[in-house]
């Protein structure tokens, strides 16, 4: 086994099910995750872990690694050192994080009842819960480098679900690019978030106009329409969430107790959304999930 397949195993053992949202079960003959549950955690196979673990695989991905490192809720130092032992350079300082701190992860986790989805600096969407992939589509259908809310929005990427927003698609699309803006001011040496700059501004003219307009749309709490395939209209709350320390975005979504659109959400949280959904296709839509 290399110090790769040490590590994954080693951290595996000691994580609980219970921390990373899988429900109590008896009769479990080793302590901590099966790596049946890593593999769905971190959007792999199970083959895939096993042979990662015992050496088989060798030189996974920046992007398999950090994915790892997020399922196995590991501290900064403990990340580093993963992407160490499998020949990588760790994220450096000044560029965008995608690490999601496991108290952020156990908080989520909690809040189950909750479609939440947590999102960098760039609006890469990098962790979900199961009430997120019912309301909006398994987004791990989706290649990890499509799941920037700004490419949906205005690039390439992924379309999203229907969505109607209070206060208009062009203060949501403006609230976007102001803090994509902002993001390029604190991470001026970022290569990926250059890029998906590049890229949007010579491939969308809504893109390019925002970006040159100074105003700039903070983000508040508003209620939005969801059109989903299997309970027709909801109308939810959503909020957008900061956490300052590890620059991310948790996105939430509630409903009051007792209203029709909370019975939808019951619904969906029992059927976990599972009738007709799967990953967005790349069809026009009026809005989007954050």
């Amino acid at each position: 086994m290399s110090e790769f397949g040490e590590l994954l195993h080693g951290w595996r053992d000691r994580l609980s099910p219970v921390d990373v949202g899988f429900a109590a079960t008896s009769g479990r003959r080793a302590p901590g995750l099966r790596r049946e549950e890593l593999a769905q955690l971190a959007g792999l196979s199970v083959d895939y872990v096993l042979r990662l673990e015992q050496g088989r695989a060798k030189n996974p991905s920046a992007q398999v690694v950090g994915s790892l490192a997020r399922a196995l809720q590991l501290s900064r130092g403990e990340r580093d050192q993963l992407y160490r032992s499998a020949g990588l350079l760790p994220p450096q300082d000044g560029t965008i994080s995608a690490h999601v701190p496991a108290s952020i992860q156990r908080l989520a986790v909690r809040l189950g009842d909750v479609p939440i989805g947590v999102f960098t600096a760039d609006w890469t969407l990098v962790w979900w819960n199961a009430m997120w992939c019912a309301l909006n589509g398994d987004p791990s259908a989706i290649p990890v480098e499509q799941r920037n809310l700004a490419r949906a929005l205005f690039g390439d990427g992924p379309a999203l679900p229907p969505v109607e927003t209070e206060r208009g698609f062009d203060v949501f699309e403006a609230s976007i690019v102001a803090d994509l803006k902002d993001a390029v001011s604190r991470y001026p040496a970022d290569v990926r978030l250059n890029r998906l700059i590049r890229d949007l501004r010579a491939e969308s003219e809504a893109f390019a106009h925002h970006w040159v307009t100074e105003s700039a749309a903070q983000h508040v709490s508003e209620q939005k329409t969801i059109h989903h395939p299997d309970v027709g209209e909801i109308r939810l709350d959503c909020d957008v969430l900061l956490s300052p320390g590890a620059d991310l975005r948790m996105v939430t979504y509630t409903t009051a107790t007792g209203t029709t659109d909370a019975g939808k959400l019951d619904l969906l949280r029992v059927t976990c959304g599972q009738t007709t959904r799967s990953a967005p296709q790349r069809v026009p839509s009026p809005g989007g999930p954050a």
